[in-house]
């Protein structure tokens, strides 16, 4: 949201910009009301625009050695676990932000309870094309709808010129103008630019007002405009006739000559601008910002070169020549490479040090392994995932618009000591394996299972992740027998989402049968799916997940 808020942002700024400097200046004024209409609907539609010529994916992380083993960070639920309430699950930016708009929604339904309250103490004469409300002791002038507001102390001789100004309002639904940037107001409270483009529209209103009411006698409404400095009413949503600040500018454009036809072509930058937009919001790549310290369970990120999954051709790992997906076989060669040369080390045996270690390296324009980097719970782990890492072999270079490039890569390396969950849940996904050729990881297929409720979601597959978390933790019941006798740790599931987008085949591996029963039942309570794709026919999908059980 924070992201698409400042996309916004940067896409108004600009489209004002073009406006103050190309076009503000020029007499066209419809074509300007046009251009402010639309270019605030294109800043807030152009963030949520993607187009697939120009789209890019972002690289998908490998969670352990073994691709599909872990697709989530383990949940962590002990017995007393307290219950989320709405309010505490709601980020406190998107709090700050409701509460603004809701206290500006106040304000708006204040102001049109003034506007109410005002022609209630006012005497109201209906005509064909409009209604007149006169005011008693005021000589204000404006326009909402097809009400025109009118001081009774202003001059009679000024009501003609004042009430031919506001037909044009009324004629021409300005009003409605000025609704569409105060619901805005309310939805982007916090955002200034909104309250600019209020004010372009409305200085536009005055000059194609102007323009249309005051066809021969000019003078006499420059007259009306000086004589005066005139009380206005403090609505941002009415047309007023007199604001002191609109004037001079007013008088300015009346005395200016009519904008060249030619200079209509000036609109014609709008294109440009839009489809840079497009170019951007299409290829951009989210990244999560955060600190320069890297947390040691998650996987590093990639802030700069080509991605691997971006590049046009990936670099080809010796042997990977002829495979028709050379993607894929990098990836299981890099997963083959590690199992291989993986050594415990025997100090970090002793030690009983065990964890993730994420690590990044490069694979350059030479095609030779450069820059790596790990970040792990001991330098021991990180000193034998760098040794691993560098032992890889030379590749061929990968390619974007046909020139070698550099290309980052992560992975990380999971070192689990004797008997861990993990290696118990890698042989029940060589039996998924052994059992036939359709069962495909999660994190390969090319169409995740889609949630219920997930249709409609950008990302299905990071919707589907965090619809697993919820449904685990809505359903979590830590057994009573479990705390009894003082049982926790950490169960490893793994379960299979078959072509009718049922789970089935549910096998965990955990430090007592009581926590395995309690996470079976978790898992066989997720709800029916649709079920994933792989070469856009339904497929069998592995997916595994750790629960960890943890007392107080």
């Amino acid at each position: 949201m924070i992201t698409y808020i400042l996309e916004s942002l940067a896409f108004q700024l600009l489209f004002l910009l073009t406006y103050d400097l190309f076009l503000k200046k020029e007499t066209f004024f419809q074509w300007n009301r046009a251009y402010l209409l639309a270019t605030f609907v294109l800043s807030i539609l152009l963030p949520w625009i993607k187009i697939e010529a120009l789209k890019t994916t972002m690289p998908q992380e490998l969670e352990t050695t073994t691709v599909f083993l872990t697709q989530l960070d383990g949940v962590v639920l002990g017995p007393d676990s307290p219950e989320v309430n709405f309010l505490a699950s709601v980020p406190w930016p998107y709090l700050v932000m409701v509460i603004g708009a809701i206290l500006a929604a106040f304000w708006f339904v204040f102001k049109l309870f003034q506007l109410g309250r005002l022609k209630s103490k006012s005497k109201v004469e209906h005509y064909p094309d409009y209604t007149k409300i006169t005011m008693p002791q005021s000589t204000s002038a404006f326009s909402f709808f097809r009400s025109i507001f009118m001081g009774a102390q202003i001059k009679k001789d000024k009501e003609a010129n004042i009430l031919a100004h506001e037909m044009v309002h009324v004629k021409q639904k300005h009003t409605l103008d000025l609704l569409f940037f105060e619901l805005a107001r309310i939805v982007f409270w916090f955002n200034p630019l909104v309250y600019i483009y209020q004010n372009r529209i409305a200085e536009l209103h005055e000059f194609i007002a102007d323009e249309k009411a005051v066809k021969q006698n000019k003078q006499a409404h420059f007259e009306m405009l000086l004589s005066e400095a005139f009380h206005t009413q403090n609505i941002s949503f009415v047309n007023q006739f007199f604001t002191k600040s609109l004037i001079k500018k007013r008088i300015v454009m009346l005395q200016k000559k009519k904008s060249k036809a030619v200079w209509r072509l000036k609109y014609v930058l709008l294109l440009p601008l839009v489809l840079a937009m497009l170019f951007y919001t299409s290829c951009e790549i989210n990244k999560e910002s955060g600190s320069e310290e890297v947390d040691s369970s998650a996987p590093l990120t990639i802030s700069k070169e080509v991605a691997f999954m971006e590049v046009d051709e990936v670099p080809i790992f010796p042997g990977c020549e002829d495979a028709e997906d050379k993607a894929a076989c990098f990836q299981e060669k890099i997963q083959k490479h590690i199992r291989k040369n993986f050594h415990y080390p025997e100090a970090a045996q002793e030690q009983g040090i065990q964890g993730r270690v994420s690590s990044i390296f490069t694979i350059d324009a030479e095609g030779s392994i450069v820059d790596i980097r790990m970040r792990g719970p001991h330098e021991l782990l990180e000193e034998e995932t760098q040794r691993i890492l560098s032992k890889l072999p030379q590749m061929r270079p990968g390619k974007q618009d046909g020139q070698p490039v550099n290309v980052p890569f992560s992975i990380p390396i999971t070192f689990r000591l004797h008997g861990s969950d993990d290696e118990e849940i890698g042989k029940e996904i060589q039996k998924f394996s052994e059992r036939g050729k359709d069962w495909v990881p999660f994190a390969t297929i090319d169409e995740a299972p889609i949630f219920p409720g997930c249709e409609g979601a950008e990302d299905k597959r990071a919707c589907f992740l965090e619809n697993v978390q919820n449904h685990i933790r809505k359903h979590f019941n830590y057994p009573q027998e479990a705390q009894e006798q003082g049982i926790q740790g950490r169960v490893a599931i793994l379960f299979g989402i078959n072509t009718e987008g049922e789970i089935v085949n549910i096998k965990s591996r955990g430090p007592s049968p009581i926590l395995e029963q309690e996470s079976h039942r978790i898992i066989a309570r997720l709800p029916k799916m649709k079920p994933a794709k792989q070469d856009g026919k339904p497929a069998e999908v592995i997916f595994s997940i750790p629960i960890t059980f943890k007392l107080k």
